[in-house]
């Protein structure tokens, strides 16, 4: 069999495609809707950096962003499964705070008297606990939407409400801290943090799984008889990547510890420190690392599993999905515990990063997560939409709010902001499906 290519040297009608950048999209076939969203996050950062007087692009702030960002890039993976089944939830910033709560009570007021202070268990049984809350508010949401019929809208409009106050109501509103330390590392910080090693290790081994996951495509559309990529645009692709991935190790390595905590580091461990002090690298955090895990493993539940598939069809056309012989109703109970869970894994990192749990903890959350998931091309009319997109849906919103604080801007402002980039994102979605249709 011979191996046809796709691109500049060879197209459907068997002319030679135009060069430059319209024929290189072509050919290494990329979304120019994330190619799109790529550019915009550039621009914005760009813009920032200048307006902030060179401070938003430097590897302190870039560090934070990311930091910031995971625990809405969590949960906007569970959005993308979601809206794509035709539906919303807006509850997600309460639940947040409900398992926040519970999770910071947990470890707080009930299992130091079972298990001491700082047992290796502790944050062990406060995430299983916290997730399982996630999983049962979830699925409680999930019945009433898929088997009672009532509209998404309108239970997880009431979950908002019932779950912010059962938040107040688990502690009468007061805040709790501090939290188990092992636990708090999940929120980031200096010990929170891979280090500079393990960073380039981490980044080294995701060129590697590029590297073969390109080559196994390549041979996945060969074994089906798919016309292939030209090999530049294979190698333009991976190189990008490594690019990419070796820059982002490099900025957060480039980010330090604080002289004083590096200091008593180097007391605590023997070391003895050079003159200009020690200089001891962030590198990727955990919270950062936890996202990037679930966003793989998110990948591969839409794309690789049935239950992904499944999920798909049903927001392409659920009548259609319902005569096929799909559980439509067990399908769509599944999505919201999934949903539940990843929120509550989400105020698992934020409560880590403030070390405390809050009455606040999650407020507006819910627009944020529906903003990264619809920016990040996921279709409000269902049935679209990518896990990788809404990630970096989140990291868009994330730098728009990052930037405007930097500015100084007043946080009403900064709300319009954010409300106005969610309509012109849903309108973009629109005109964007009308032409393709």
């Amino acid at each position: 069999m011979s191996q046809a290519t796709t691109g500049p040297a060879a197209t459907a009608g068997g002319a030679k495609s135009d060069g430059g950048l319209g024929g290189f999209i072509r050919a290494t076939e990329i979304d120019t809707r994330m190619l799109g969203m790529v550019g915009a996050l550039l621009v914005i950062w760009v813009v920032f950096h200048i307006l902030s007087g060179g401070i938003f692009l430097t590897p302190r702030n870039l560090w934070n962003l990311t930091v910031q960002t995971a625990s809405i890039a969590v949960m906007a993976t569970g959005m993308v499964l979601v809206i794509v089944t035709r539906n919303i939830d807006l509850s997600v910033g309460s639940i947040l705070g409900f398992t926040g709560m519970a999770m910071a009570a947990l470890q707080v007021d009930i299992l130091p008297g079972l298990l001491g202070f700082n047992s290796p268990f502790s944050w062990i049984i406060t995430l299983a606990v916290g997730v399982a809350i996630g999983i049962v508010i979830g699925g409680l949401q999930g019945y009433v939407i898929a088997f009672l019929g009532v509209p998404a809208f309108i239970v997880t409009l009431g979950g908002l409400l019932v779950w912010r106050g059962g938040a107040w109501w688990l502690t009468s509103g007061r805040t709790v801290a501090p939290l188990d330390d092992t636990f708090r590392l999940m929120g980031g910080g200096a010990t929170g943090s891979l280090g500079e090693t393990w960073t380039w290790i981490l980044a080294i081994v995701a060129c590697v799984a590029v590297a073969v996951s390109l080559v196994m495509a390549r041979r996945r559309r060969h074994g089906y008889g798919f016309p292939l990529r030209p090999v530049w645009a294979e190698a333009a692709m991976a190189i990008i990547a490594f690019a990419a991935i070796l820059g982002a190790a490099w900025i957060l390595n480039s980010y330090h510890w604080p002289s004083a905590i590096a200091r008593r580091y180097a007391e605590a461990q023997g070391i003895e420190a050079p003159e200009g002090g020690l200089q001891i690298g962030y590198g990727v955090a955990v919270p950062v690392l936890i996202a990037i895990v679930v966003g793989i493993v998110m990948t591969f539940v839409a794309r690789r599993t049935r239950f992904g598939r499944y999920v798909f069809a049903i927001g392409g056309n659920p009548e259609a999905a319902e005569l096929a012989g799909i559980n439509t109703r067990w399908v769509l109970m599944k999505v919201f515990m999934l949903m539940g869970a990843l929120a509550a894994l989400g105020a698992a990192i934020s409560t880590a990063r403030l070390n405390a749990a809050t009455n606040a903890l999650g407020t507006l959350d819910e627009l944020y997560v529906i903003a990264a998931a619809v920016i990040g091309g996921t279709s409000l009319a269902g049935g679209a939409g990518t896990i990788i997109g809404a990630m970096l849906g989140a990291l868009v919103m994330q730098s728009l709010q990052s930037g405007m604080v930097l500015l100084g801007v007043d946080s009403p402002l900064q709300s319009i902001v954010v409300g106005v980039v969610l309509v012109v994102a849903v309108w973009i979605d629109t005109v964007y499906r009308r032409r393709a249709a």
